[in-house]
């Protein structure tokens, strides 16, 4: 007989609706860390979307994403007469407002060359930039569809939405958008006209605008990213990161502090999902100590009555945690940051609750052992 199963049938709905708040409880654990993952598989998409072999940037940072880096455009000319390159193509990376029918919206504004590396990945939808001015590529989390036209800068440029891309977004959650090179750097070092002639009459000439972010270059079949890297990194000026080493940055540094918030958040919420089963267990037990009593005073081992309980505590900790999972597989997409569970983390999260199930159950089953037989004849 298994006095777990009769002892929650008996009281099933007090069980399932408890079952029902611990569910939501891990929902919101299971949720957060769907969203750390998505942060990480955001961060890293734009990387691999341009997938270039050396990321070469200024001197003394690690890149465009995890610091600022200012490089002459020209550079470029330079990294493609390198020894193992095969193609070379300047970037710029920035944050914008954009202005869509009145509306502001905050985009993470790509700038590439046509026909060299750096531009967007396989499209959703329409067709790629084929003018050198006032063309653009969006993502479509930004809401934005094909033939709308966009206002960015300080000139109200207007662009033309002529492509659609499908999940490239930011770490932030920022959509991306892709524009020519030239179009970028006008609208990072282009000022308001009053400001423009204030800045000419005050400096008596124009502000220099071939400035990129960062090179990026494709390297011919057989050459080594690292030969080629270290090369490049002989020129003082300069720095050169292969594709791994880009990546490991991003993982690292770009998330970083939001990993340690999640990680801080999560880990408080499963001591709260482990206190209160161990609450609700020992509530639980004290309802039944008669029970118990009664069980031990006709020679039950006390095995039996530590499996009711530990029995019960994890049969609480399996079906919140299904109904949590579920509720979140469910309602996911209707999040504002992209929720990536992966198999691996939920099993490991799993065999978290569970263990945190036993240790919880350790309270009920301390005062079950401890109940005297002859408390079954009190009246």
């Amino acid at each position: 007989m298994n006095l777990a199963r009769r002892d929650i049938r008996h009281n099933l709905p007090r069980f399932l609706l408890t079952c029902l708040g611990l569910g939501l409880l891990l929902g919101i654990v299971i949720t957060m860390m769907g969203i750390y993952r998505g942060s990480l598989d955001d961060a890293l998409r734009l990387v691999r979307s341009v997938d270039p072999d050396v990321w070469v940037v200024e001197a003394g940072t690690q890149g465009p994403f995890a610091e600022a880096s200012r490089i002459p455009g020209d550079t470029r000319e330079m990294v493609a007469r390198v020894y193992g390159v095969e193609r070379a193509g300047a970037v710029t990376y920035q944050t914008m407002k954009a202005l869509l029918a009145g509306r502001p919206l905050r985009m993470f504004l790509v700038g590439y060359e046509l026909g060299r590396p750096g531009g967007p990945p396989p499209l959703a939808a329409g067709r790629g930039i084929l003018r050198s001015h006032y063309e653009m590529i969006v993502d479509q989390s930004s809401g934005i569809g094909l033939g709308q036209e966009v206002t960015l800068g300080t000139r109200d440029r207007v662009f033309t939405v002529v492509g659609v891309t499908r999940a490239q977004v930011t770490s932030a959650g920022d959509p991306l958008a892709y524009v020519t090179l030239a179009d970028a750097q006008a609208l990072q070092f282009e000022l308001a006209p009053p400001v423009e002639r204030r800045e000419v009459a005050r400096r008596g000439a124009g502000t220099e605008t071939d400035i990129v972010n960062a090179v990026v270059a494709d390297l011919a079949p057989f050459v080594r990213q690292a030969e080629v890297a270290a090369a490049m990194r002989r020129w003082k000026h300069l720095s050169a990161l292969t594709r791994p080493e880009q990546e490991q940055l991003v993982s690292q540094f770009v998330i970083e502090k939001q990993r340690k918030q999640i990680g801080m958040f999560m880990v408080l919420l499963v001591i709260v999902s482990a206190v209160i089963i161990a609450l609700i267990i020992y509530t639980l037990t004290m309802d039944k100590l008669r029970a118990i009593a009664t069980l031990k005073l006709i020679g039950a081992p006390d095995r039996t009555i530590i499996g009711l309980i530990v029995q019960q505590a994890l049969a609480m900790g399996v079906i919140g945690f299904i109904s949590g999972l579920l509720l979140v597989m469910a309602t996911h997409e209707y999040f504002p940051r992209r929720v990536v569970l992966l198999p691996g983390d939920v099993a490991v999260l799993f065999a978290i609750v569970l263990g945190v199930c036993l240790l919880a159950s350790g309270l009920g089953v301390r005062v079950a052992v401890k109940v005297d037989p002859s408390k079954a004849l009190e009246g």
